[in-house]
C-alpha cells in the first residue's frame, strides 16, 4: 500500500492524503465494505498529524466516499456516484414497498395508493413553489451565484441578500426578509443575522467551502509565474486569500485586481500567466485574453450536509 505524500510540492498535506484514499478505493484495494485504518494508524504510517487525516476523512465522508459508525470505524461506501445513486434508488423503492403493504393492510388498493401518492407529491410541489426563502451573505459577488446553486440543489426559490444592503436600508430589505418563512446564511455570519431578526427561528447557517479542485490547481502552479486573482469586491479578495492561507498556500505569490483597480482589466491580464477568477468576472477576463493564459475559476460550494440540512429544514417548514 503506496501514498505518494510529498511535503514540498505545494498541495496541502491533507488533500495529498484524501487523494491517496481515493487512489486506493478506485484502484480497488480497498473496496465497499472494507474498513479504513484509524485516523492514529493512518497519520503514523503517512508521518502526518492526525487532525490532517482527520480533515482528509471528513471531506470524504461528507462526500459520501466514507462512512463512520461510532465504536467500529471508518468504511469505504459505493466507489462511484452512479452506484450511490442506485442504492439511493433502491432504498426509495423499498421506503415505498413498505409504505404500499401497509397502505394494503390498511383496506386500500394499490390504484388508491397510487393516486394519494401523486396527490401528495403534487401538494408538496406547490408548497415549495409557495415557500419563501432568503439567502444573506457578505458577499455581493458571492450571494446571488451561492442562491442560484442552493436554488438548484433544494428545488426551490431563493431571494439573494447581501447583508451590506440591509444595514444600509433596513426600512427596504428587512420586511423582505421577515417575510421570509426561512433565512440562510453563512455560519460566519450567523450571528449577525439572528441578531438582525431577533427572536426569529428560522434561521439556517451553512458552511460554503471552497471546490477542492479550485485548490489542487493553485497548488500546482509552477514556480515563478505570474499568478493574479480578478475579482469584484476586496471582500471576495480577503475570502479567497484566507481560505489558501487555511489550505496552507499562503506562500503563492498571489496579487488581487477588483474593481477599484487603476489598470484596465486588458492590462492586467496581459501581464498574468495564470488567471484566479471569480464566477461573475470569468467571461469578461476570458475576453481580454490575447494568448494562452490558465484560468482558474475560485468556486465556493455547499457542503453535502448543509444541502441536507436545508432539505430537512424545508421538511420542518411543511410541517409547521
Amino acid at each position: 500500500m503506496s501514498f505518494p505524500i510529498v511535503r514540498k510540492n505545494g498541495i496541502p498535506l491533507y488533500i495529498q492524503v484524501k487523494e491517496a484514499v481515493l487512489a486506493e478505493i478506485k484502484s480497488g484495494v480497498w473496496k465497499t465494505g472494507d474498513k479504513l485504518p484509524t485516523e492514529r494508524e493512518l497519520s503514523e504510517k503517512l508521518k502526518v498529524s492526525r487532525n490532517t487525516v482527520s480533515q482528509a476523512y471528513q471531506e470524504l465522508e461528507a462526500e459520501g466516499v466514507l462512512s463512520s459508525v461510532q465504536g467500529r470505524g471508518t468504511f469505504v461506501c459505493d466507489r462511484d456516484d452512479a452506484v450511490r445513486i442506485e442504492n439511493r434508488k433502491d432504498l426509495l423503492l423499498k421506503i415505498i414497498d413498505v409504505a404500499m403493504e401497509e397502505g394494503l393492510q390498511l383496506g386500500f388498493t394499490l390504484e388508491e395508493f397510487a393516486e394519494f401518492a401523486a396527490a401528495r407529491t403534487q401538494e408538496k410541489l406547490e408548497f415549495l413553489s409557495r415557500v419563501r426563502v432568503a439567502f444573506i451573505e457578505c458577499n455581493r459577488e458571492q450571494v446571488e451565484y451561492f442562491a442560484k446553486k442552493l436554488q438548484f440543489d433544494s428545488g426551490i426559490s431563493i431571494t439573494p441578500l447581501v447583508l451590506e444592503d440591509i444595514n444600509r436600508d433596513m426600512e427596504r430589505y428587512l420586511p423582505e426578509v421577515i417575510a421570509s418563512d426561512l433565512v440562510i446564511t453563512t455560519f460566519f455570519h450567523y450571528d449577525e443575522v439572528k441578531g438582525l431578526l431577533g427572536s426569529r427561528e428560522n434561521v439556517l447557517a451553512i458552511a460554503l467551502d471552497p471546490q477542492l479542485e479550485t485548490i489542487v490547481r493553485i497548488a500546482r502552479i509552477p514556480v515563478g509565474r505570474k499568478v493574479g486573482l480578478v475579482c469584484k469586491s476586496d471582500n471576495f479578495a480577503g475570502k479567497v486569500l484566507l481560505a489558501l492561507k487555511n489550505a496552507g498556500l499562503d506562500g503563492v505569490d498571489i496579487r488581487a485586481y477588483t474593481n477599484k483597480s487603476d489598470q484596465s482589466l486588458a492590462d492586467i491580464v496581459a501581464a498574468l500567466d495564470v488567471i484566479i477568477v471569480s464566477p461573475g468576472r470569468r467571461r469578461e477576463v476570458e475576453q481580454c485574453m490575447t494568448r494562452r493564459q490558465e484560468i482558474i475559476e475560485f468556486v465556493y460550494k455547499p457542503d453535502v450536509a448543509s444541502i441536507n440540512l436545508l432539505r430537512a429544514a424545508l421538511i420542518d417548514l411543511r410541517r409547521q
